[in-house]
């Protein structure tokens, strides 16, 4: 199975991270995390993508704020999918870092989630994985179906209160 690699473009990131983290082990990917700058370390940064998949990933996902250059910085040295996480900042409220992750030139594709998202870029980063992993497909499937049976019985307990008023 491949491995998910979570970088994160400061420590004060690393709370996101660590979400993204627990999902991945709730699946029993194998994740790592790391800190890397767009800005501050890029010759790092940029040996890190360039030989990701070598090590064995196969999905990275990039969380940074503000000006959040690490997705794209990562997408532009490596084949495989970057999924970016936006961060909120008392700036913008994470606007700035949606905008910059989102905008990627022609050629240099970085999959974007909310503000924030970190589970949810675990759980794309995990759909990627699956495509290629049978079991992985299914641990899907059965969270898909508890997350179907979650919203039947709130309706169902919704439905109850109001047939009491």
């Amino acid at each position: 199975m491949n491995k998910i690699a979570i970088i994160m473009g400061s420590a004060s990131d690393a709370s996101l991270a660590k979400e993204a983290l627990a999902v991945c082990r709730e699946f029993g990917v194998p994740a790592t995390l790391r800190v890397l700058s767009a800005h501050r370390s890029p010759e790092e940064t940029a040996a890190f993508a360039k030989g990701a998949a070598e090590e064995g990933y196969g999905a990275i996902i990039a969380i940074a704020g503000k000006a959040a250059h690490l997705a794209g910085v990562v997408a532009s040295q490596t084949f495989l999918p970057v999924i970016g996480v936006p961060v909120r900042s008392g700036d913008l409220g994470g606007l700035d870092a949606l905008l910059s992750t989102a905008q990627m030139p022609k050629g240099v594709p970085v999959a974007c989630v909310a503000i924030d998202g970190a589970a949810n870029a675990a759980l794309l980063a995990i759909r990627i994985l699956a495509l290629s992993d049978e079991a992985l497909t299914q641990q899907l499937n059965q969270y898909m179906r508890a997350l179907a049976a979650k919203t039947t019985a709130a309706n169902a307990a919704l439905q109850k209160e109001i047939e009491a008023l």
